[in-house]
Formats: structure tokens, C-alpha cells, sequence
């Protein structure tokens, strides 16, 4: 959950980078605060990047299914992804559900830090190949969940980008504004 962006000057503008995937999770339900518990035994600290991230969908599985009593598999983000989506596996379903709804919260919390309203830009290895799923997701939902700012995140678009190596892409387009 990296942050950059592009912020408007009167001069032109100004490359944001930021490493907003170390900031501390914050869980937003019961459910978030046991997992979150559950991974706290196991890391010192536990940032956003342990929750959404390929990894992330992985410590979101095997805490499921440890506080559910149930044998967790070997599996990877991918296989997890495969099982969520088929709904062949209700703690794989459940983790990607809880990844979604993290997501949500996280990019609301970056668009009101650095008020974006012009949009939020979801990219990745995971989110890009869910397609339908993640428009039926939580995300959006808990995007919005921001109690006297939920009017505010509303308005804000959210995006998901499915171009390939699209921070270049967008550099060559800067990049011949500047010319």
C-alpha cells in the first residue's frame, strides 16, 4: 500500500511518494480487532502491508482459520484468491472479504490525509485480477464508512488500475506536459 501521486502547484507539479503501507492497522470491527490480536502474537508490529498485501491476504487466512479451529492450508495469495472467489472455502472467502473491507478503510484514510478528492486509484497484483468480485466487495462500502465525512468520501471516486506498469505510463504523460 504504497502512496504517490500528483499534486497541482501554480508552477506545474509535485510527485508525492510515500510508504503509507507501514502505517499501523486499524481494525474496524471485532472480527479485524481478534485477527488483529491473533497477529500481534506473532509480529512486533503490525502494519497494513501485513494485512493488505499478497502476504497480507495470507497472515488474513491463517488468522481466520486459527480462530475458527480449523486447519489452515499451505496455500499462497493466489490459491487463497481462487478459493475466495469459487467460494469453495469459507475462511479463504472470509479473508478476502476482511482484505476488501481493510482496503476500503486504508485508501479512505490516505484520500482524507492528503485530500484527494479527484479520486483514489487502486492498483496491485490482487485487487486488478478480482474484476466483478471486487466491485461486490466491502471495499467501497468501508471506503465510505467514514462517520461525519462519509458525505465527503462519497463523492470521491475510486479506480481500479488495470493498465500495465501505469507509474511509467504516467511519467511519459507528465513528461510531455513539461515539453
Amino acid at each position: 500500500l504504497g502512496v504517490s501521486g500528483l499534486l497541482p502547484t501554480g508552477k506545474g507539479w509535485i510527485a508525492l511518494q510515500g510508504e503509507g503501507g507501514h502505517a499501523a492497522f486499524s481494525p474496524g470491527n471485532r472480527r479485524e480487532i481478534a485477527v488483529l490480536s491473533w497477529l500481534l502474537d506473532r509480529y512486533p508490529y503490525v502494519s497494513r502491508e501485513r494485512v493488505v498485501s499478497g502476504m497480507g491476504l495470507e497472515n488474513l487466512y491463517h488468522a481466520i482459520c486459527a480462530l475458527d479451529g480449523v486447519q489452515a492450508c499451505e496455500w499462497k495469495a493466489p490459491q487463497i484468491t481462487t478459493a475466495a472467489v469459487s467460494a469453495s472455502n469459507l475462511q479463504c472467502r472470509e479473508a478476502l472479504e476482511m482484505f476488501c473491507a481493510i482496503l476500503g478503510s486504508a485508501a479512505a484514510d490516505l484520500v482524507l490525509a492528503l485530500g484527494a478528492r479527484g479520486g483514489c486509484y487502486i492498483g496491485g497484483g490482487i485487487v486488478p485480477r478480482l474484476g466483478e468480485y471486487f466491485a461486490r466487495s466491502p471495499f467501497r462500502a468501508r471506503f465510505e464508512d467514514k462517520g461525519r465525512f462519509s458525505a465527503y468520501m462519497t463523492a470521491v471516486p475510486t479506480y481500479v488500475i488495470l493498465a500495465p506498469a501505469p507509474a511509467l505510463r504516467g511519467l511519459v504523460t507528465l513528461l510531455q506536459k513539461e515539453t
